[in-house]
C-alpha cells in the first residue's frame, strides 16, 4: 500500500545495502527508538581467550631477563671455576659451558613448544623459562655447596656472602621482569596493578626466605649439621623454589575465585609453617647460631596474616557469597577497558 514504507519488487533496496541483500531481523524491527530495539545495538562477537591477540612483546623486559639470566650463570660459572683446583679447571669450564649451552637450546624447543599451543603462549613459555632457569641454576648451586664443604681451607666469608648476595637479586629479580613483561605492562588501571604488585611482593618475600634458609649452609658456621638435614634443607628449599613461583604466576591472569587461591595456601603451608619448624629445630635441637630471627619474625606475621585472609573466605563461604566482587583480589582481571565494576556483595580479604 502506499505510504506503508514495505519494500515492493519495483522499488530499489535501502540505502546502505547492496542489490540482492535483505535487512536481518534487528533491522527490520526499527532502530534504538522502535518497539522491537531490545536487542539494539547487535551484541557484539567475543573471542575466547585464547583466541584473542596477544599484546606484543617488550624488547625491554625481553632484554633484562637475558642479562639477568647470563649475568647469573657467568658468575656461578666463575664461582665453580675458584673451588677446583688448577689442572681440573679446563675441565669445570667446559662442562659448565656445555650446561649453559643445553639449557638455551632446551629453551629455544620450549619456546617453540610454547608458541604451537591454542593457549596464550606466552604464558607457557615464562613458567617454562622460570622451571629451567631454576632447575640449571640450583644444579651448580649444589656443587658449589659441597666444594664449599669438602673445602678444609680457612672460609672466605667474603666470597660466600657475596654469593648470597648474587642469588638473593638475581633470582628475585627474574621474577619480577617475568610478571612485569606478561600482567603488569598491560595493565592500565591503577587499582589493578597495585593489587598485582602486592601480591608480586608476596612471592618475592617468600623467595628471599627460601634463599636465606638456604644459604645458611655454606656460609661460615661453627658448628656444622648433619649431613642428611643439610641435604634435606636444600633439597626442600630447591622444589619450592621451583614450583611455587609458577603457581603464582599461573594464578596471577585468573579471574576472581571464589575460594582461596592455591599460591597463598601453599605459602601458609610450605614457606611460613615449614620453615618456621626448621629453624625453630636447628636453633632448639642444634644450638645453630645461623637462624635469622628476623624470619622467623616474618613467618610469624605471614601466618597470622594468611590465615585472617583464609578464615575469611571460609565465613563468605559459609554466608552463601558464591562470587566474589571484582577487583578485591589481586588476580582479578579488568571488565571493559580496564574499568572496575563495584557491584555485588562487598567480601574485601585482606592479604597485606
Amino acid at each position: 500500500m502506499p505510504g506503508s514504507g514495505a519494500q515492493t519488487g519495483g522499488q530499489s533496496p535501502s540505502p546502505g545495502l547492496m542489490q540482492g541483500e535483505e535487512r536481518g531481523p534487528a533491522c527490520s524491527q526499527g532502530g534504538p527508538g522502535s518497539p522491537g530495539a531490545a536487542s539494539w545495538p547487535p551484541p557484539a562477537t567475543k573471542l575466547p581467550r585464547s583466541m584473542a591477540p596477544l599484546p606484543p612483546a617488550s624488547k625491554p623486559h625481553a632484554c633484562m631477563s637475558a642479562v639477568v639470566i647470563i649475568s647469573t650463570m657467568a658468575a656461578v660459572d666463575v664461582y665453580l671455576m675458584e673451588l677446583s683446583a688448577g689442572a681440573q679447571r679446563a675441565s669445570v669450564l667446559a662442562l659448565a659451558l656445555t650446561g649453559d649451552l643445553c639449557f638455551l637450546l632446551v629453551l629455544r624447543y620450549v619456546g617453540a613448544w610454547a608458541g604451537a599451543e591454542a593457549r596464550p603462549p606466552r604464558h607457557g613459555y615464562t613458567m617454562a623459562l622460570w622451571f629451567l632457569f631454576v632447575f640449571t641454576l640450583e644444579i651448580k648451586v649444589y656443587f658449589i655447596y659441597q666444594g664449599y664443604r669438602a673445602d678444609r681451607r680457612t672460609p672466605d666469608p667474603l666470597a660466600r656472602h657475596t654469593l648470597t648476595l648474587l642469588l638473593s637479586i638475581c633470582i628475585p629479580s627474574l621474577y619480577v621482569v617475568l610478571v612485569a613483561t606478561e600482567h603488569l605492562e598491560h595493565v592500565a588501571a591503577f587499582r589493578r596493578k597495585e593489587d598485582l604488585r602486592g601480591r608480586l611482593l608476596w612471592v618475592v618475600v617468600d623467595l628471599l626466605d627460601l634463599l636465606e634458609m638456604q644459604a645458611s649452609l655454606w656460609e661460615p658456621q661453627w658448628q656444622r649439621l648433619p649431613l642428611w638435614a643439610e641435604g634435606l634443607t636444600f633439597f626442600y628449599c630447591y622444589s619450592l623454589l621451583l614450583v611455587l613461583p609458577c603457581v603464582a604466576l599461573g594464578e596471577m591472569g585468573l579471574p576472581t575465585p571464589p575460594r582461596l587461591p592455591l599460591y597463598p595456601l601453599l605459602s601458609l603451608l610450605a614457606v611460613n609453617l615449614a620453615t618456621l619448624a626448621i629453624r625453630a629445630a636447628d636453633l632448639l635441637l642444634y644450638r645453630d647460631q645461623r637462624v635469622s630471627a628476623i624470619f622467623m619474625a616474618k613467618n610469624l606475621l605471614a601466618i597470622a596474616l594468611k590465615g585472617c585472609t583464609a578464615l575469611q573466605y571460609h565465613r563468605a563461604g559459609a554466608a552463601g557469597l558464591g562470587e566474589l566482587p571484582p577487583g578485591d583480589m589481586p588476580c582479578h582481571t579488568p571488565r571493559h577497558g580496564g574499568m572496575d565494576s563495584t557491584s555485588g556483595p562487598r567480601f574485601i580479604p585482606r592479604e597485606f
